[in-house]
């Protein structure tokens, strides 16, 4: 079966979904490309009808099975909504969209259309889950992450950094988008996918550049269990290195690489998973009816985190005492002093910044 697929954003992450719609072009026929910049210059879907906005492509009468949505998070929830007007199912890259509001609004449109939402939330195709799921109801589940975003990423587009642009949500903080794998995936192995599955958010937000948003966050996540997820997460560190996700069970504690689908074992061992492409799961999902490993109901618990920060006071900004800009690159970096050692003790011990001395938090 050939799934017809009309592309929505073909640059940034929207290349990505052109080489993998290439990789499957055995299952996949792209049909059209929606995007204001037009289509790629050369190579896959070079060729193919274009149009500067989805709205002109569904206009021109273009059909499609699946439209998949690789574009700003302030503009997911109005695509979405046409794609399934138009009958198709839908590939919506995360976050999902930019308030509780929208999330809702598009799940009764979901199910009234009759369709299907996957959302690219691509490790939650990890087969290590079903790993960790093995070892039993987790403790406590952490995730920490340090990655570098210079002057150049805050300023490579209008909405790099905001909270709103032009009085549309955007919210693109650490936490709810360039590291929203880590807490929707630490979520996930604690069994939160729902909305109602979460009772209690406390955050910590702050921003060691001139943005809106947060570039440097704590927060902690009571599910109605009981259970406790906590994440802290830096996007201002001198030094980039892999998201881990501890699980605490009762038997053995696991280091989790969710970009590597590694599993990391007290004694050393190191066991290397596979996962399933969502995009290809989607197409399996329309032949087969296999169940989606990230539909859109289940990221409901994401979402009241993401409602959370949206709604939370601005993020404080760090002190310029404990800020080091790095300039011995093509743009400046601002980092926070210690901000390595700090991220993964307040993880670990499932805190928050101010909870363990920070000096910025205080």
């Amino acid at each position: 079966m050939i799934h017809d697929v009309l592309l929505v954003g073909a640059r940034g992450f929207g290349a990505s979904h052109l080489r993998n719609l290439e990789r499957l072009s055995d299952r996949a026929r792209l049909v059209a490309i929606a995007d204001p910049a037009g289509p790629p210059a050369e190579g896959y879907g070079s060729d193919v009808p274009a149009y500067p906005s989805l709205d002109a492509a569904l206009a021109a009468d273009v059909r499609s099975d699946v439209v998949i949505i690789a574009t700003p998070t302030g503009t997911h929830h109005s695509l979405a909504l046409a794609a399934l007007e138009a009958g198709a199912d839908v590939y919506l890259e995360k976050p999902p969209v930019a308030t509780m509001a929208q999330f809702l609004d598009l799940l009764a449109a979901e199910r009234a259309s009759g369709r299907s939402v996957q959302i690219g939330f691509q490790s939650f195709g990890s087969h290590a889950l079903e790993d960790l799921a093995a070892l039993g109801r987790p403790t406590s589940v952490a995730t920490w992450a340090t990655w570098s975003r210079d002057a150049a990423y805050w300023s490579r587009s209008a909405w790099a950094g905001k909270r709103m642009l032009n009085g549309t949500p955007i919210v693109d903080g650490v936490v709810t988008n360039p590291l929203a794998h880590a807490v929707a995936t630490a979520l996930r192995i604690a069994g939160a996918r729902r909305r109602e599955d979460v009772e209690r958010i406390e955050l910590e937000l702050f921003r060691a550049n001139d943005i809106e948003a947060d570039d440097t966050s704590s927060l902690r996540v009571t599910l109605r269990d009981g259970l406790r997820v906590t994440a802290a997460l830096t996007l201002a560190s001198p030094e980039q290195t892999a998201p881990l996700i501890e699980v605490r069970t009762p038997e053995v504690d696991v280091l989790f690489g969710y970009t590597t689908d590694e599993l990391t074992y007290p004694d050393g061992r190191i066991e290397h998973t596979g996962r399933t492409d969502l995009v290809e799961q989607l197409f399996d999902h329309r032949e087969h009816a296999t169940a989606l490993s990230s539909p859109l109901v289940e990221a409901g618990a994401f979402m009241t985190v993401l409602e959370a920060v949206r709604t939370a006071p601005r993020p404080a900004p760090v002190p310029v005492s404990e800020i080091t800009v790095l300039t011995d690159r093509e743009s400046p970096l601002a980092t926070i002093d210690g901000i390595q050692e700090i991220v993964e003790r307040a993880a670990r011990s499932g805190a928050l910044f101010s909870e363990v001395g920070a000096a910025f938090a205080v």
